[in-house]
């Protein structure tokens, strides 16, 4: 990415590597019976009360558990935020782009998820079928997922397996949605459609069927995407030149915030929001090595995040036998060296392209 983004590549992938660490982690902690679960497609305050009697009790050796449980989905969020940044750098510079149609884009970017669930999926319903308690395959289910709308099924946390796969319809359908309202437009369609979006959640109950769906796809998710979009377009070094103490102060009021924020439905709805820039301070305020590192992760994010529930499923037993974490361990070591070899196998597999009609007149 240019040096005049607010994020250069090597920070963005770092981000990518807290995401995907983030998220890998928290779906093995929430599956043990005594972690505190998260608030993502619904609302239920309980949850929330019971992190803070957690707290109030005084913590003990599962700390990072009941953190990663409650907390570790919001690498979703941030995936989603670099998503609309990505995209924006990417189309939104490059006048060639015009001339793709919307069938076009779709399709490329279809294709591009389509390559990289194959594999992942493959190797999970052979490991499901050898493991204890597999989960049935419906047809129509299994044809949904493969067709990235899933999602649009009445219960998608019922029939989307392996869960997580879930965001392989948000993302398409996000795709969509930039392609057809937000490419290229002025910047109050895209927060006209962030509020829109919040409205339909604001009409439903916290705790209910509807939420859960809205929040399964692009509805729930518009918020972080629409805020990367917007920072692509508008924020530049320039304008959030600060030293690394004020990054750090950012971070920390952005954390109170975050808190406080968990403990009501409607600020709920805008935690992402304050996720996404809590994440950003927090690239600014680390060192290179640590930048490094993290951005190791990122390279290896997307083998990373299609390869976990495999292996979620066959140490997870461990954990739920009380040695937590001796099955987190193995889990972490066993998903990242197969997210290595996930990754020679996806890059073995033909790239799709998307021709332009400059490209065709040649």
């Amino acid at each position: 990415m240019k040096n005049n983004s607010l994020l250069s590549k090597a920070e963005c992938d770092a981000l990518r590597g807290i995401a995907i660490l983030g998220i890998m982690l928290h779906n093995y902690c929430h599956w043990l019976w005594f972690a505190i679960r998260e608030n993502e497609y619904k609302f239920y305050m309980s949850r929330s009360q019971q992190l803070a009697d957690y707290f109030a009790a005084g913590t003990d050796e599962m700390l990072p558990v009941q953190l990663l449980s409650y907390f570790g989905h919001y690498g979703v969020p941030i995936f989603l935020f670099l998503s609309g940044y990505g995209l924006t750098l990417k189309y939104e510079r490059k006048s060639v782009t015009s001339s793709h149609s919307v069938w076009q884009f779709s399709r490329f970017h279809y294709l591009k998820l389509l390559r990289m669930m194959v594999p992942g999926f493959a190797a999970f319903i052979v490991v499901d079928y050898l493991t204890r308690g597999p989960r049935g395959y419906a047809a129509e289910n299994v044809l949904a997922l493969f067709g990235m709308v899933a999602n649009l099924l009445p219960e998608p946390n019922e029939a989307i397996w392996p869960g997580p796969y879930w965001f392989f319809g948000l993302m398409m359908q996000l795709y969509v949605v930039y392609r057809l309202l937000l490419f290229r437009r002025h910047w109050g369609f895209t927060v006209g459609l962030v509020v829109l979006c919040w409205l339909a959640q604001v009409a439903c109950g916290p705790e209910s069927s509807e939420l859960n769906w809205l929040r399964y796809n692009f509805i729930g998710g518009i918020l972080p995407f629409g805020a990367g979009l917007l920072a692509a377009r508008y924020l530049r070094p320039e304008h959030v030149e600060v030293s690394r103490f004020h990054w750090s102060l950012r971070l920390f009021l952005l954390s109170v915030a975050i808190i406080a924020g968990c403990f009501s439905f409607h600020s709920w709805l805008w935690v992402p929001f304050a996720i996404c820039a809590a994440a950003v301070c927090l690239i600014k305020t680390l060192p290179s090595r640590a930048i490094s590192l993290f951005g190791w992760f990122g390279t290896i994010s997307a083998a990373m995040f299609v390869i976990h529930p495999v292996f979620r499923k066959i140490f997870i037993p461990i954990s739920r036998h009380g040695e937590v974490y001796d099955g987190l361990l193995l889990y972490f070591i066993a998903t990242l060296a197969f997210s290595w070899l996930t990754k020679q196998v996806m890059d073995k597999i033909a790239q799709p392209r998307m021709n332009n009609n400059a490209e065709n007149k040649n």
